[in-house]
């Protein structure tokens, strides 16, 4: 047998069977990118480009939060400290040679007659200071190494970043450099490994050291105001008093069931313990069961009520208000309803209505020069303004589309005079049972009113739109919102607008100019529809916006001014007896107190 001919068939054998061996993937394999690049600025990791910072020069005082810009970023970033601990007794004789070199310098220039060096003394007191914490245990030395690590798609936007980084550290003295030269090293630093490759330190003591931590959690306690809910983050209480911002409006978000309306109706009844009004636009009558049980008035608005409001109602100008000014506000606001009401105006049928109201108030001798004290007696009704559109030439089709609210179905609330007194603290115009195409004219009416009396007489209020959106629907509604919201601190008064739909919110020209004016913003949890628009307006992160996907009932984003929390709304058990919105337990308590009349 030939050994040479079988050895040499084995071992082709063998090479065939190594080229259709199945290749073996490891971990490494899946996870390691498809090319690797290292340059002088930067690293090229498949299509992706990574640039390692290293921060070399802080300032004598550091704040606490200063990295958390540079953290909040939109930015993927690795961020990675270091602290290297120093002898006491090493870092003790350092001191002792550093301030005995500085004061031989001090003496030295007295003896010289030199002038004082501000900068020299404060270094010898700051060395002195940090000797006595050290020496009595209150302070550790430290060498500190902070690196970073961004990843872009391309230079350009890694020159954006970078510009961005210096632009939020230099103004605080704060500076940093790129890792040139040494991108593998940065890379390798800021990864999980825990390997000071670059081995740029700056000495540190234990204060300083401690404001570089960088998961900082705002806290919206004060010494006044009322308790809003829990801080997530770290469990303190959210107490606040929303008339100690610019303004008092807020706006709230919410999808249905999230716990909106709870969320209000806690703070009015913690607001009324403060002695401040309340008044509510209550689309839904879902304030109603809180108005009887602490006292309030419940006014319900429809056609078939007793409660009427008349919009052609003024107010009372007080000794600073102009009453030209008054009647023309009221006439741009009367033609802006009216146009909801026909449906539309053309430029000529709006020049038409200015003038029309203009005589109808003229007529009962309510003018600029008329004594003011005398218009509430005189006040005009729709049937009024409608005589005078009769007999106006070219208002024919104008006075047709008005008779429906003189004559027609809608003359028993649109033809009266208002018989509704607000005397007590926490008042409810619910208008659930105000057919729906008539909703956001009822809502303009009553609002109108509500801002009548507001000028009248100023003290603190809040007042509550609830379903703001039905508003919302018509420019001259946004508009109006907007105008009362803009204005009403001038009155003491804030607005709390409420909506859960919040893409037909936000689809008016007003909407996000309502959320600029408005100091406090709470948002509890959100659709998926919903949470694309708000992460723009908010500037969310991924976390809050996750957050506020799947929040449990109560939960979400407080924010208040340049500060916001993760609050959970929390209520006492009488609390939650009086302003609970689940219909059983509404029932079981109407049945209590009905067994004990």
């Amino acid at each position: 047998m030939n050994f040479n001919f079988l050895n040499k068939n084995k071992r082709n054998i063998d090479i065939d069977d190594k080229i259709f061996q199945e290749e073996i993937l490891n971990i490494k394999d899946v996870i390691a990118p498809s090319y690797v690049g290292i340059n002088q600025n930067y690293i090229k990791l498949g299509e992706k480009i990574a640039k390692s910072f290293f921060i070399f020069s802080y300032p004598r005082y550091l704040n606490t939060g200063w990295l958390s810009p540079a953290i909040n970023l939109n930015v993927p970033m690795d961020i990675s400290f270091f602290i290297h601990p120093v002898s006491s007794e090493l870092i003790l004789k350092k001191l002792r040679s550093k301030v005995t070199q500085v004061s031989s310098e001090l003496m030295e220039r007295q003896e010289k007659g030199l002038i004082r060096d501000p900068a020299l003394e404060t270094g010898y007191q700051d060395i002195e200071n940090l000797r006595d914490k050290i020496i009595t245990a209150q302070e550790k030395m430290f060498r500190f190494g902070l690196y970073i690590t961004v990843y872009q798609n391309s230079e350009e936007e890694m020159r954006e970043v970078e510009t961005t980084l210096r632009s939020i550290f230099e103004p605080r003295l704060i500076y940093i450099k790129p890792a040139l030269f040494k991108q593998k090293e940065g890379f390798i630093s800021a990864s999980p490994y825990g390997m000071d490759l670059i081995g740029i330190n700056v000495p540190m003591n234990t204060e300083p050291l401690s404001t570089a931590f960088p998961f900082v959690s705002f806290d919206l306690s004060s010494n006044e105001g009322i308790l809003y809910g829990i801080n997530r983050h770290n469990n303190s209480l959210v107490l606040f008093d929303r008339f100690t911002l610019e303004n008092a409006n807020m706006v709230v978000f919410a999808k249905s069931g999230s716990g909106k309306s709870y969320a209000v109706k806690l703070e009015i009844l913690r607001y009324l313990m403060m002695d401040i009004d309340v008044i509510v636009i209550d689309p839904e009558n879902e304030y109603e069961f809180l108005a009887d049980g602490i006292g309030g008035n419940f006014f319900k608005i429809s056609l078939s009520s007793g409660n009427h409001v008349n919009p052609f109602d003024l107010p009372t100008p007080g000794p600073d208000d102009n009453p030209e000014d008054i009647l023309r506000s009221n006439i741009i606001n009367l033609v802006g309803l009216l146009r909801i009401m026909l449906g539309g105006l053309t430029a000529e049928e709006d020049s038409i209505l200015d003038q029309a109201l203009t005589e109808t108030y003229a007529i009962r001798d309510i003018t600029p020069q008329s004594d003011p004290a005398t218009w509430e007696e005189k006040i005009p009704l729709m049937s009024d303004f409608g005589e005078i559109l009769e007999n106006m030439e070219g208002a024919e089709s104008l006075a047709r589309r008005l008779k429906k609210f003189t004559e027609g179905t809608f003359a028993g609330f649109f033809n009266q005079k208002s018989n509704i007194t607000i005397d007590k603290k926490f008042i409810v115009f619910g208008i659930r049972d105000m057919e729906e195409s008539l909703k956001p004219i009822a809502l303009f009416i009553v609002m109108r009113y509500i801002w009548n009396i507001v000028r009248t007489k100023i003290k603190k209020r809040i007042l509550v739109v609830d379903e703001a959106w039905w508003l919302m629907q018509s420019e001259d509604g946004a508009s109006f919102l907007f105008s009362l919201i803009k204005r009403c601190r001038k009155y003491w008064m804030g607005v709390t607008t409420i909506t859960q739909d919040v893409e037909d919110f936000m689809g008016s020209g007003y909407g996000k100019a309502i959320i600029t004016n408005s100091s406090l913003q709470m948002l509890l949890k959100q659709s998926t529809a919903a949470i694309d628009v708000l992460e723009k307006i908010f500037d969310l992160t991924k976390q809050e916006e996750e957050l506020l996907l799947s929040a449990p009932v109560g939960e979400g984003l407080f924010f208040a001014g340049k500060k916001h929390v993760y609050i959970n709304i929390k209520a006492s058990y009488t609390e939650d007896q009086i302003i609970t919105t689940s219909p059983q337990e509404v029932e079981k308590i109407k049945e209590a107190r009905r067994k004990l009349k």
